[in-house]
């Protein structure tokens, strides 16, 4: 019996389907893979929240809400004027930076803006602590008083407590406090001992972990991250699948893709962030 070419060809067509039709077991790990990486760009956002409230706070002279943006067994460095450990002692410092203005709010005609920019942010392979660099631009000043322009890195640590991420180290590395009037070009040399005002009148509760000088010294603070590592997409995989099998691995497709969509709109550059998760709920804005 001679069967039509089409009959042979649909058949064909159909066993090359059913071969090439995946798994049980290959969609529940795509599933599992595709669900991690979302999860893991939630708590890149979530972090990145985090930092930019804890700028935000400080803007504006909220201390004690910067401050709870802390673990409690958190710690603050800031230069050479040490570490200052847990959170009750870390409001105290930012109260004491910020002029000593308990607020909450900034005195009359103080300026104290505290930008963070420039995020590279990568968490463990738990989910549970995460390392981030930022660098800080800062303004400051009193009205008809004085005026600065300040600027440097921060090199930090977060903790996951619960479904919230919280700061466990606050590292930042000034580079410069420079005035206004003629800025970081009329800049002195620093002394070996350069500990701020604030430092010498609240002293730390421990030695500072680095000893550097600040411009027009160069010093380079730690990188957290190697180059290798960076462009690395959460999950191992650079592929992603074109069609969703099942309504559960769509589900995860859909929030992978709005999670990246989000990132990208963030930072403001194109392409897959895939080193991330996040801090608190998926945040609904991004902030600076």
């Amino acid at each position: 019996m001679r069967f039509p070419a089409t009959a042979v060809l649909a058949a064909l067509l159909i066993a090359q389907a059913a071969s090439a039709a995946p798994t049980a077991d290959t969609l529940e790990t795509r599933i599992d893979t595709l669900s991690a990486r979302a999860e893991h760009l939630f708590d890149v956002a979530a972090i990145a929240k985090l930092q930019r409230a804890y700028g935000y706070y400080l803007d504006k002279g909220y201390w004690d809400e910067a401050a709870d943006l802390f673990a409690d067994a958190a710690t603050l460095e800031v230069g050479v004027d040490g570490v200052y450990v847990g959170k009750s002692r870390i409001r105290e410092r930012i109260v004491k930076e910020g002029g000593g203005w308990v607020g909450p709010g900034l005195r009359y005609g103080q300026l104290n803006t505290r930008m963070q920019l420039q995020p590279v942010i990568d968490v463990a392979a738990d989910g549970l602590t995460a390392h981030a660099r930022w660098r800080e631009l800062a303004l400051t000043g009193q009205y008809h008083e004085h005026a600065e322009w300040g600027s440097g890195v921060y090199e930090n640590e977060y903790v996951k407590q619960g479904r919230v991420w919280k700061i466990s180290v606050l590292h930042y590395f000034p580079n410069f406090v420079a005035p206004y009037e003629g800025g970081w070009a009329k800049l002195p040399a620093s002394p070996e001992n350069w500990v701020s005002a604030t430092g010498r009148a609240l002293p730390a509760d421990r030695l500072p972990t680095v000893l550097y000088r600040p411009f027009p010294d160069i010093y380079t603070p730690p990188f957290h991250y190697s180059a290798r590592d960076i462009g690395v997409v959460a999950g191992g995989s650079t592929a992603r699948p074109r069609k969703a099998g099942t309504g559960e691995e769509a589900a995860v497709v859909a929030e992978l893709d709005r999670a990246q969509s989000s990132e990208r709109v963030a930072y403001r550059y194109p392409g897959k962030d895939g080193r991330g998760r996040s801090a608190v709920d998926p945040p609904a804005e991004r902030g600076r």
